[in-house]
């Protein structure tokens, strides 16, 4: 499996992952929301939002446009800060993410 298939895999587990745990959204934020400068658009997005409107369709952009990905990428230490150590889905949004970061070198 290339790295590009690799992180697709991810991507999706990660997807599935939050449409099993139902923290993923029929309804865009406004568009407004994106024009944030912050890193994860913390000052106008979710954490999930930000995984299901940011991250997860960029990445596949770059996939689906052959370009090259990123060389290192850390995305888990952010959510161990922004989820609550009691948010249900924690511990296995955190593993996904890991998994994720790992595929970039920036295992967390």
């Amino acid at each position: 499996m290339t790295r590009h298939e690799s992180v697709r895999a991810q991507l999706h587990a990660l997807e599935a992952l939050m449409r099993e745990q139902q923290l993923w959204q029929s309804t865009s934020p406004q568009p407004e929301a994106f024009a944030s400068t912050q890193p994860f658009c913390l000052d106008t997005l979710a954490p999930f939002e930000w995984l299901q409107w940011v991250l997860i369709p960029r990445m596949h952009a770059l996939i689906d446009g052959g370009h090259p990905l990123p060389q290192t990428f850390a995305v888990a230490p952010y959510y161990e800060m922004a989820l609550d150590a009691a948010h249900p889905s924690r511990e296995m949004m955190l593993a996904e993410l890991q998994a994720l970061d790992a595929l970039f070198g920036g295992d967390a």
